[in-house]
Order: C-alpha cells, then structure tokens, then sequence
C-alpha cells in the first residue's frame, strides 16, 4: 500500500532496476506501427532474460510494468501521471477494444485516464532511436530525471 493508505499502482511504462519489474509484453509491428503483444503472466525481467533482447537495447523489444515511483519519476506530478495524460490527449487510439492486460488492475494509466490510456496503450514503445517530433512531446521528460521517457513512434 502507499503511504496514503490506497492500493500501489504499477507503472506500464517502466525502466530495468525499478522495483518490481516485469515484463509487460513484447515488442512487434514494425518502426513506423510497433505493437506491443501482452504477456499473459507475471514474467519478472531479470538480466537474463533482458539480455535477450542483445544487441538492442532491451527496451526496445521488451516493455516492462514495475512499481510506480510516484514522486521519483519526472512524469508524477504529485497525483497524476502526466505521461499517462499526454498519452490520451495527443496519440490516437489503435484497437478498437482493450487489450488482454493482466497489469490493468493496478495499472496507473488505467486508474487515471480508464479505457482511453488502453486504446492508446499498444503503440507505446520504451526506447526507439527512430522516434518522430510527436513521440518527442508526448513523452516530454526532464533532462536527469530518473524516470526516463516512456514513448516511442507510433503510425501515422
């Protein structure tokens, strides 16, 4: 539980080396259209298994859920998270209905922004070099913050 007595929430959008992380699902598609395929049970993301992903950069195959670390991530504003804000407000939907999550129980976007964050959910890649000026806005982070980015590029 948090320190104001509600349920934690996960962040969907995580980094290697935060508490508990996971992997949320596998990165498919393609550059211009990724797609996240959503793991269907709870896969820790231990070394190994990131290592995987050699030689790119593990977050941009894997997808990875971890504790939300409120305050310490540049997205939080102090209740809400602002990536998962931005996310609703400037991408489009990509499915037409919510994706088979076993995150959504505690999933922050979910809790905040409900069904609209799932639409858009899909399309959110962690780590892409290729990544356009509305990926940029969207994922918007503090230079030397500690929770970096959670965006990639999307379709047009």
């Amino acid at each position: 539980m948090s320190p104001r007595g509600e349920r934690a929430l996960d962040c969907p959008s995580a980094q290697p080396g935060m508490t508990d992380a996971r992997i949320l699902g596998v990165v498919g598609g393609n550059p211009d259209a990724p797609r996240l395929a959503y793991l269907n049970e709870r896969v820790a993301a231990t070394p190994e298994i990131l290592g995987q992903a050699a030689p790119a950069p593990a977050g941009e195959i894997f997808r990875l859920a971890a504790r939300c670390e409120e305050a310490r991530c540049t997205h939080f504003d102090g209740t809400r998270c602002r990536l998962a804000s931005r996310i609703v407000a400037l991408l489009p939907e990509v499915v037409d209905s919510l994706p088979p999550c076993i995150l959504r129980p505690t999933c922050r976007w979910h809790e905040q922004e409900g069904r609209a964050a799932c639409l858009r959910c899909p399309q959110v890649v962690t780590l892409n070099s290729d990544t356009d000026e509305l990926m940029m806005r969207v994922a918007l982070a503090a230079p030397g913050a500690e929770c970096e980015p959670g965006i990639a590029r999307t379709g047009k």
